[in-house]
């Protein structure tokens, strides 16, 4: 079910010896955008070759590992770049690329984000430097370890028979519907978050609460728990300013949902899928 393969991707901290880096994938990020080129469509990071064309000063660079062998390195700069080079957000890569190749994208833009904001030391004032052993920042006076930063957020398909419920959020585009989502509290189990963020935002109770999966969601850097729950009851009553519109969908006419890149569509997936196993299953009886 997940479009996940763990064998594309070895995260190092230290950068091997041997390293090709003209060949090298560079995640760079001006603006807050990503470099990239657009091949048949379909965007590319920058590598080291590409870069030498690029009139962009590097500002800070930071090794992650391998992907499928070649190097990968984070980075933050300015400047100009020749014709041919784009410059998109993160989110236009979405559907776009391969899964692999979304995740080490939101891996980078989490790093320089972690980065940027971590510059100097939130106990004395001092500049952070980067620890020689781990990915972190370490403050040389008061020693301060920072980690880059995740925040764990749950993300929820709820269901009633045939049935999903689906939102809208207040700030999307009309006609496109989402499982609810919500980030953790501090003091909270994941499996209150649940029940609050559904009771928040629509105004239901849910129970058998049951784990299915998780994603990395770079924006900026939630870590998504993805559930389904069954309907317990209540009226749906959205929250103002949250929810523009809840309405319960069948699994054969949905409306628009995300891209197969997002955990949401996971999660939608995953029910339509059993919805038609349950009728085959009938039919076969």
């Amino acid at each position: 079910m997940w479009p996940t393969n763990p064998d594309d991707f070895e995260s190092m901290v230290a950068e091997p010896d041997q390293v090709d880096v003209g060949e090298a994938w560079h995640f760079l990020f001006i603006g807050g955008r990503l470099a990239c080129i657009a091949e048949g469509g379909i965007p590319r990071p920058l590598t080291g070759d590409d870069l030498r064309w690029a009139e962009v000063d590097v500002r800070y660079r930071h090794f992650m590992g391998l992907f499928r062998g070649r190097a990968c390195f984070a980075a933050h700069g300015e400047g100009r770049l020749p014709e041919g080079y784009l410059l998109d957000g993160l989110r236009a890569w979405l559907g776009r690329v391969e899964p692999s190749v979304f995740y080490l994208a939101g891996r980078a833009q989490q790093l320089i984000e972690w980065h940027t904001t971590h510059r100097f030391c939130g106990r004395c004032g001092s500049e952070m430097e980067d620890h020689p052993e781990d990915r972190a920042k370490r403050c040389p006076d008061c020693t301060l370890i920072c980690y880059p930063r995740l925040s764990p957020s749950i993300i929820v398909l709820i269901r009633d028979g045939e049935k999903m419920l689906l939102a809208r959020n207040a700030a999307w585009p009309t006609g496109m519907y989402s499982t609810l989502a919500g980030f953790v509290e501090p003091g909270e189990s994941i499996e209150q978050t649940v029940h609050r963020e559904v009771l928040e935002e629509v105004g239901l109770s849910v129970s058998n609460v049951r784990y299915l999966g998780s994603q990395s969601w770079p924006f900026p850097n939630a870590l998504m728990l993805g559930f389904h729950a069954d309907y317990a009851g209540g009226e749906i009553a959205c929250q103002d300013g949250e929810i523009a519109d809840a309405q319960w969908f069948a699994a054969d006419d949905l409306p628009n949902v995300p891209p197969p890149t997002a955990i949401s569509r996971w999660l939608i997936d995953e029910f339509v899928s059993e919805v038609h196993a349950g009728r085959e299953g009938q039919d076969g009886g």
